[in-house]
């Protein structure tokens, strides 16, 4: 269902005082329309599903007493909007009804976020097996306490053609063996909107480990990259977790309909090697979804990809995807990257699945609450490099994106220079505090003719600047 088209001439329909009556029948709302679901406050949120063709289907919310109607078409299938009042910890109640009413409990009012994008965004609080995530398995056992987060999970799902449910439910805080299969990384950045807001955050968590950015593009899109095959035998002889538009039809288009307020996205591991179509491809992938959910430019704020020794050697092509995703910013309007640059250990260099999924939650909170909610105080990314100046045998590297200056002066590491012969060699670097520059030299280096920080596969760094968020890798060059 197209709900751009489906809901363009829809008037959040006209609230009645009575329910009309039909033939009883049972009606069946989309499994997101479901009992402990939470709806976007102060919006038309839309409900949907099937009852019998020509039946009246009535809906009627507890908050303010108000009632809806509209009618399945030859189908079978129906849809309308609700008012739904300011965010609050009340739990309320539904009422949809083709003559047989069917009652929807614990239903709170809130902030809706749609997590999505391979195994760094599926990884659940318990870890994967080799991979732990820091202090998430006590994290999942104290969850009891945070009553405002709730999340939907879409069951890991490949198809050739599109469906429209996905036949899942909403998990609240109640039940440790729920809450140890969410999502870190959407769990921490819904627990800490949730608490600076004061207000309920429902995560619809739609990921698929290994996954591709084709995964997640529709027929009609992939068609048109000449790298791509979409025939049948070309698509099962792949990886099946690479394989193009099998998520997107399996997992995307069942829960597209949903009103939320933004995406969250953590993705790129499998796209490493295409850097030079990565940026338009992911660009294109969030036109497309913003189009199908209908919502208009809603935020989409994304995870790089962190530190991982991907074997390329100078060829660094992590680094280069990384560089990709910092550019598609630039592709995709009301976007963000947070970086990860710092938040690996020496023994994860192997270790595609790195275990401080806290922070990473965390950073994608701050980018919303300044961006979104409009908290200009929290700070939502690190430095981003500016400009560099030759100064004899020194380099002195700018940067923008300092509200609260850089914050190391001294045991800086990750910067590289490179003479007119092309070699890079670590830099010693410091901070020239009253311009808020990094001062950069090397004992093989006369005349520094490029700059790099972190440009590899597995390099991090301690360059930061406010809330300890770090310095975005970087080069100046455009060497091959």
């Amino acid at each position: 269902m197209n709900f751009k088209s489906g809901f363009t001439n829809l008037c959040v329909a006209a609230a009645v005082l009575t329910a009309g009556g039909s033939a009883a029948a049972t009606v069946r709302p989309n499994s997101l329309i479901s009992d402990n679901m939470v709806l976007q406050q102060q919006s038309d949120a839309r409900l949907w599903g099937n009852a019998d063709p020509g039946s009246s289907i009535s809906v009627t919310t507890s908050w303010d007493g108000k009632t809806y109607q509209t009618s399945t078409d030859r189908t079978g299938s129906w849809s309308l909007a609700i008012k739904t009042p300011a965010a609050s910890f009340t739990p309320y109640e539904i009422t949809i009804s083709d003559g047989e009413p069917l009652t929807i409990h614990n239903v709170l009012i809130g902030e809706v976020w749609l997590a999505s994008g391979q195994s760094n965004m599926q990884m659940p609080l318990k870890g994967f097996p080799g991979c732990a995530v820091k202090d998430g398995l006590d994290e999942a056992i104290n969850a009891r306490s945070v009553e405002g987060v709730r999340m939907f999970f879409v069951p890991l799902r490949k198809e050739y053609e599109p469906i429209e449910d996905c036949g899942s439910r909403w998990m609240t805080t109640d039940n440790f063996e729920d809450v140890k299969e969410f999502s870190a990384t959407a769990w921490y950045f819904a627990k800490s909107l949730s608490a600076a807001l004061n207000v309920p955050v429902g995560i619809v968590d739609c990921a698929y480990g290994g996954s591709r950015v084709e995964s997640w593009l529709p027929r009609e899109i992939l068609e048109k990259y000449p790298d791509v095959s979409l025939k049948k035998e070309d698509i099962e002889a792949m990886t099946e977790y690479h394989r193009p538009m099998l998520m997107y039809n399996g997992m995307f288009t069942a829960v597209e309909g949903y009103t939320y307020k933004g995406i969250i996205w953590y993705q790129g591991c499998s796209n490493v090697g295409k850097h030079d179509v990565y940026a338009e491809r992911l660009a294109t992938m969030v036109e497309h979804w913003r189009e199908r959910i209908g919502l208009g430019e809603i935020p989409f704020y994304y995870v790089e990809i962190a530190p991982y020794d991907y074997e390329s050697g100078d060829r660094a092509d992590g680094a280069r995807l990384r560089e990709a995703q910092f550019k598609a910013q630039k592709l995709i309007p009301h976007s963000g990257m947070v970086s990860t640059n710092d938040l690996v250990e020496p023994f994860e260099r192997h270790n595609i699945h790195p275990r401080r999924k806290s922070t990473v939650g965390q950073r994608l909170s701050w980018m919303a609450l300044n961006r979104t909610y409009g908290h200009k105080s929290v700070v939502d990314g690190g430095p981003v490099y500016k400009g560099w100046t030759p100064k004899g045998r020194e380099a002195w590297v700018a940067f923008e994106n300092l509200p609260m200056g850089i914050g190391r002066n001294y045991m800086i590491e990750g910067f590289e220079i490179a003479g007119p012969d092309r070699k890079f060699h670590k830099a010693d670097a410091w901070l020239h505090w009253q311009t808020n520059e990094v001062v950069l030299t090397a004992p093989e280096v006369e005349e520094p003719v490029a700059v790099r920080y972190c440009f590899r596969d597995f390099q991090p760094g301690t360059l930061c600047g406010g809330n300890e968020q770090p310095a975005v890798p970087f080069r100046t060059d455009d060497w091959e």
